[in-house]
């Protein structure tokens, strides 16, 4: 069976829904270390990465990405994580290809290879060598043949512009998202221009991932669309954001939250918010329409559900669920029975259960970026030290 490009996808109008976050999800299921964030368990635990693959393809995604965020090989080794000496980031990023092409294979779906931020930037690292570790993962992207390619997660333009401009020696489609808000790049540079940057640099699709809860993300995008059409340039609109709420974040996003990571399930989206920011993503423009951390395929569900009318189908994952909650009218419990509309889903206001928990928290807001001497990045385990002056700086 012949499958449209992602390009010949978007440029005929179609949604695209993609998936969801494999580090945060992964983590809670045990099969990922919270810190290093990389993805070992494609050769540790490919049956996992297996089933949250088919999980968020029954729930409607049509785009898989690889397993390969944080998977360049200075990440791999970075802070005594040791994996690349223990398996090697090519074993790693090979066994990610091979498990999203056969869960792709089982349905309309895509294979996307993607890349992410790396340490040799933050730490300095020269043009050259930040190119070579993206190089690395591109040369396995390329035998293992993915569909298209996707630069997610930076920070800075400057190094998102420099994936790209790799990605795009492939031949093949590149997307590019950046987890910024609407202050912009670590750097300073507003979303319009890092829209333009990486449109200039070689990218059909553009827009944010991860960082930010649904409604700033869009925010964001809206300030891409905008730059871009301000430079009269032209691409296709892409976001993937956290299923948190982030209302009090700051430029950092998330990370900077004292919540971040551990304590972060009192800030999960509903699947019927996840509806609202399909819609408002829809009707922004956005076609490529997906989630980063915290999204679980319920969530991608959420997606599908409400966008079903403009696709013309439902996913297999909603054979069980029914449209906002209607299924809940062969409930024994009357007062149950009576939450079986619309109505009561949508305008419910959610308790937290906490009697004394803020409505909102106050961000780390550090302030460090590319060059300070605390980000600055080593292949040996952080030191006792190290620790104790992080913990005189921490605020509480």
């Amino acid at each position: 069976m012949f499958l449209q490009g992602i390009l010949e996808r978007l440029d005929s109008g179609e949604i695209v829904i993609g998936d969801g976050g494999f580090v945060f999800a992964l983590e809670k299921r045990g099969y990922v270390k919270a810190g290093p964030w990389t993805p070992e368990a494609t050769v540790e635990h490919p049956e996992a990465v297996r089933q949250l693959h088919r999980e968020f393809l029954r729930a409607g995604s049509n785009v898989l990405q690889t397993f390969t965020f944080y998977a360049s090989e200075d990440k791999l080794e970075n802070r005594g994580n040791y994996v690349a000496e223990k398996i090697t980031c090519q074993k790693v990023n090979e066994a990610a290809c091979d498990i999203a092409r056969e869960v792709a294979n089982e349905g309309d779906a895509l294979v996307a290879g993607g890349v992410s931020q790396t340490p040799s930037y933050l730490s300095c690292k020269d043009k050259a060598e930040v190119k070579a570790a993206f190089r690395k993962q591109l040369d396995v992207f390329m035998k293992k043949n993915v569909d298209f390619l996707i630069a997610e997660y930076f920070e800075h333009v400057e190094e998102a512009v420099w994936a790209v401009e790799v990605l795009k020696e492939s031949g093949k489609p590149v997307a590019a998202t950046m987890c910024i808000g609407p202050e912009g790049d670590m750097h300073g540079v507003p979303p319009g221009q890092c829209a333009v940057q990486l449109v200039k640099a070689g990218a059909s699709i553009i827009g944010v991932n991860c960082h930010f809860d649904p409604d700033i993300s869009l925010e964001t995008v809206r300030l891409m669309k905008e730059g871009l059409q301000a430079a009269k340039l032209k691409a296709h609109l892409m976001a993937q954001p956290l299923a948190f709420h982030t209302p009090d974040c700051g430029k950092q996003g998330f990370i900077d939250l004292p919540e971040f990571p551990f304590g972060l399930e009192p800030r999960i989206v509903t699947r019927w918010d996840i509806q609202k920011y399909a819609r408002k993503a829809y009707d922004l423009g956005i076609r490529y329409i997906g989630g980063c951390c915290g999204f679980e395929p319920y969530h991608i569900r959420a997606i599908a559900e409400e966008l079903a009318p403009e696709r013309g189908f439902l996913p297999e994952a909603s054979e069980k669920h029914g449209s906002w909650g209607d299924n809940l009218s062969m409930h024994t419990k009357p007062w149950v029975r009576a939450r079986a509309r619309k109505e009561y889903w949508e305008n419910l206001k959610p308790a937290s259960g906490r009697p004394y928990c803020p409505s909102m928290s106050k961000p780390d807001g550090w302030g460090v970026t590319k060059g300070a001497r605390e980000l600055m990045q080593q292949k040996e385990a952080t030191t006792e030290q190290q620790l104790k002056e992080l913990f005189q700086k921490q605020k509480f």
